[in-house]
């Protein structure tokens, strides 16, 4: 017997027409034979992974991406130059970014795994007339499993058996709710969703309450869960807007160091300048000096301290370039049930004596009916620990009698429970019956209060007990609805008291005259800190979505008080059922329309996340459960949550939150702009500090001066590059950067003012130098002109070096002023600078440095120049800067 290739609807089939299908037996099950010709023939009931990459093959994939094999050739460049050093650092710069890939890379695939880890060890199993226990690998289609509570399901079942049967399956649906099972098939023609499958049972689901039996009808792989485990096989890795923006960079600047090392070698052969060979060194310097070798490592080194500051703020991050995607994020679409709520059912509200309050505001007491029922209608178990056992709804009761501080373990125990009519799902009611200090007998009634209140003939008001009326029952019912509107779950509680019990205790002869006691109105509440967050990331241009597999009502109610929908914008709100309706294109269309998306399954989010990347938006989804993994790796940015996340969540995650605290999102957020706004500056330094010197040779070559040596322009790559890159990289936070709009995906390190900024600077730079070399040839302090020739290659290094270094302070700011006091709070930076400076000085004023640097002591008036030309740069820009605020104070 296979497993179906295709998912038949069994929730419409009957228990006759299921058994009948599987060829199975509800009295004896399958026969061992039977079950080990199905094992063979189907395989066992375990999740399959795909094959992992070696430790080998993720080192390769590293040297794939288009800016290391820019670097490569740059490297290959350099050593056939002759620059054997510069080789070797861009060697060194290539295989530690490779390193620090590969250790990000290593637990990055671990998603299967965690989910095999899931399954259930053990089953109960109806073999041959008896029940055995097998592992769970071992079921196959047509097994009969035993549930009890307390069992997690080990495969995809038709429940053919449940009594008082409920199952947990908010890792798989989102519903923190457990669902009433029954066995009955579901008349339904469209397309429901897993949550409202209420026969079937699905793999790594909990049961909370009751016993059932199931026919096996999907094992491993064919199971909801193996569907998520395959789709997670399949999904595609998501380029990271920071890999999409370095990649364009490369090519961007491959192409023009190819085109301009191409027209220096032809304008250098045209005038004569060199031979061939000589122009082709002079044509290969130039294009060394263009690539900025340093940039992979500077941009890891800046993403490696925002993760670790961002651990340190509770965010951990498991792939380095999360920390920038973050920062560019447009939308963050968060799954309802642990990430904006707190996945535990809570007494919100309280009708008693009439009144409708608070919970918090209720003056609980075992006084108090109502609170005797709560306490005594519950099948909530207290362990020796102290932590609540059961239904999340009963827990909630007993909970909030603990929160109110009241002996609810020493009541139970003067009120022993000495019968009971369970609670079924046809009648919705459950009642516990106690005896009294003095021999008469309590009968506390708990559920659903239409079915509650037709068995009420009086009700409590203080310590009065009261006639029921119409106009009594109608309060009661608007109550319910009132509180059923804002997304309650709501209890009646009744009672009564008598002085024998009936003889049969049944549901005629117990839940009959009962004294109305109250209403307690539950949900899963909203985590507290999260409106101001959502309100935090609308203020920051971030559209903030639920996508939850609860009920459109529930989902509503969570999302008008969190701010994520206004009151009454119902249209907002799409469920799973109504989005299968929509064919990509016309969702497409519709995507920006709908903030909050109920009742979904997994094929669903993703279908959601690639909408919005569709629109060219850059999305970042949390999620905590089993069904968020796709759409978590699908996503530009995952979040998994790090106390109630599965396994599987939070390694399909890129970033995990230790505290599961959603505002902790907003943290992460403002952590990556900042990350992206310091890599953006370095690379401004970088890239107008290497236009200045490709500026310089192009102008030398053409004006036929000497021109600079590679080991010179090799030192001032080195020392001018890598030390105050690396500090601008921790630049303190600019204090409106959470007041701009998501760049998004369309923008780059080059965008933003920074292109031109980097053109007209890097001009500046080899403008300057130029001008000092032709200021130490014209006014020369040496007659001999050889000499002179060589104090002003000197004056252009020492100019050439020490101007980026003074640049490198006007990249703290794009347009903002330098002469403001936190400008120079980055003591790391300060740093940086006097040791870079002091480094090229050192190459020019230390014996034995002068031959193997090329270089000349130079005069105290050759000093002044170079220091003149190189520092004029900050009065320059700083002027240019002036009127770029001025005319946008104008424009706005």
């Amino acid at each position: 017997m296979k497993n179906p290739t295709e998912r038949p609807t069994y929730y419409r089939m009957t228990t006759e027409a299921v058994v009948q299908q599987f060829q199975t037996d509800l009295e004896a099950g399958l026969s061992p034979h039977e079950a080990q010709a199905r094992l063979t023939q189907n395989g066992a009931n375990q999740l399959v992974a795909k094959s992992k990459k070696t430790l080998v093959q993720r080192f390769i994939d590293q040297f794939k991406d288009f800016m290391i094999i820019v670097l490569l050739v740059a490297a290959l460049v350099a050593a056939f130059s002759g620059e054997v050093p510069d080789a070797v650092i861009i060697l060194l710069v290539v295989l530690l970014n490779a390193a620090f890939g590969v250790f990000q890379e290593v637990q990055a695939e671990a998603a299967i795994d965690a989910l095999k880890e899931m399954s259930a060890p053990q089953a109960q199993v109806l073999r041959n007339s008896q029940v055995v226990t097998v592992p769970s690998t071992d079921l196959v289609v047509g097994d009969l499993v035993l549930l009890e509570a307390g069992a997690v399901i080990p495969a995809d079942l038709r429940l053919v058996e449940a009594q008082n049967l409920k199952v947990e399956e908010a890792a798989l649906t989102g519903e923190s709710v457990p669902v009433t099972k029954q066995t009955a098939p579901l008349t339904t023609t469209d397309k429901i969703s897993l949550g409202d499958q209420t026969n079937l049972a699905f793999m790594n689901s909990n049961v909370t309450n009751g016993r059932g039996l199931g026919v096996v009808v999907a094992t491993g792989m064919q199971t909801e869960v193996g569907r998520i485990a395959g789709m997670l096989n399949q999904a595609d890795e998501t380029k990271t807007p920071l890999q999409e923006n370095l990649n364009h960079l490369g090519k961007t600047l491959t192409w023009l160091i190819l085109i301009l090392a191409v027209v220096i070698f032809g304008l250098g052969l045209m005038n004569h300048q060199a031979s061939i060979l000589n122009m082709l060194l002079i044509a290969i310097s130039l294009a060394v000096a263009a690539i900025p070798e340093g940039l992979p490592a500077i941009v890891t080194v800046t993403l490696a301290l925002g993760t670790k500051r961002m651990a340190k703020r509770q965010a951990i991050v498991r792939k380095l370039p999360a920390v920038e995607t973050l920062g560019s994020t447009d939308i963050i679409a968060a799954d309802k049930t642990g990430t904006l709520t707190q996945n535990k059912m809570t007494v919100e509200r309280i009708f008693a004596n009439n009144q409708l309050q608070n919970a918090l505001d209720f003056p609980a007491s075992f006084e108090q009916p109502i609170m005797q029922v709560m306490t005594l209608a519950n099948d909530t178990k207290i362990d020796p620990t102290g932590a609540l056992l059961g239904d999340p709804t009963e827990t909630a009761l007993i909970q909030y009698g603990l929160n109110q501080n009241l002996a609810v373990q020493t009541y139970l125990g003067q009120l022993p429970r000495v019968a009971e009519v369970p609670f079924d799902s046809e009648r919705k009611l459950m009642t516990t019956i106690h005896q009294l200090a003095n021999g008469q007998y309590l009968i506390a009634t708990k559920g659903a209060p239409d079915q509650l209140l037709p068995r009420t003939m009086q009700y409590q008001l203080k310590d009065h007990v009261q006639p029921m009326t119409d106009e009594q029952r109608n309060l009661i019912l608007s109550t319910n609805q009132q509180l059923a509107r804002q997304a309650l779950r709501v209890l009646g509680m009744a009672y009564r008291v008598v002085a024998e019990l009936p003889a049969t205790i049944t549901t005629e002869t117990v839940e009959q005259d009962l004294i109305f006691a109250g209403l307690v109105g539950m949900i899963d509440p909203e985590r507290p800190e999260v409106a101001a967050a959502v309100a935090t990331a609308r203020e920051a241009g971030i559209r903030p979505l639920m996508i939850t597999g609860d009920h459109r009502d529930t989902a509503t109610a969570i999302a008008q008080r969190l701010g994520i929908l206004k009151p009454g914008q119902m249209d907002a709100v799409i469920t799973g059922a109504e989005l299968d309706q929509l064919d990509d294109a016309t969702f497409a269309q519709k995507v920006g329309q709908y903030s909050v998306y109920a009742r979904v399954a997994p094929e669903h989010k993703v279908r959601i996340v690639k909408a919005w990347q569709q629109k060219g938006k850059v999305v970042a989804m949390t999620g905590d459960g089993v069904n968020d993994a796709p759409a978590l790796k699908t996503a530009d940015i995952g979040i998994g949550m790090g106390i109630t996340g599965t396994e599987v969540s939070k390694n399909a995650a890129d970033m995990v939150l230790a505290d599961d605290n959603f505002a902790t999102i907003v943290v992460a957020v403002e952590e990556g702009r900042k990350v992206f706004a310091n890599i953006q500056k370095a690379i401004q330094y970088l890239l107008s500090a290497n236009l200045g010197e490709v500026l310089t040779l192009f102008m030398m070559t053409i004006l036929g001066w000497q021109i600079l040596a590679p080991v010179q322009i090799l030192w001032i790559n080195l020392v001018t590059d890598t030390f105050p890159a690396i500090a601008l990289g921790i630049e303190p936070m600019e204090q409106d950067i959470m007041k701009h709009k998501p760049r998004g995906r369309q923008a780059n390190f080059l965008s933003g003012g920074v292109t031109p900024a980097i053109l007209y600077q890097g001009l500046l730079e080899g403008g300057l130098t130029l001008l000092v070399y032709w200021l130490g040839i014209t006014y020369p302090v040496h007659a001999n002109a050889q000499l002179a020739h060589a104090d002003a290659l000197t004056m252009a290094f020492a100019t050439l070096g020490l101007i980026q270094l003074f640049h490198a302070f006007n990249v703290k700011s794009l347009h903002g002023t330098l002469f403001r006091k936190e400008r120079f709070k980055n003591h790391t930076f300060n740093w940086a600078i006097l040791v870079s400076a002091l480094l090229m000085a050192a190459t020019i004023l230390l014996p034995g440095f002068n031959q193997l640097f090329h270089v000349t002591p130079l005069s105290l008036s050759q000093w002044g120049t170079v220091l003149a030309g190189a520092g004029s740069i900050i009065v320059i820009v700083e002027v240019v800067k002036l009127v770029q605020r001025r005319v946008a104070q104008r424009q706005s």
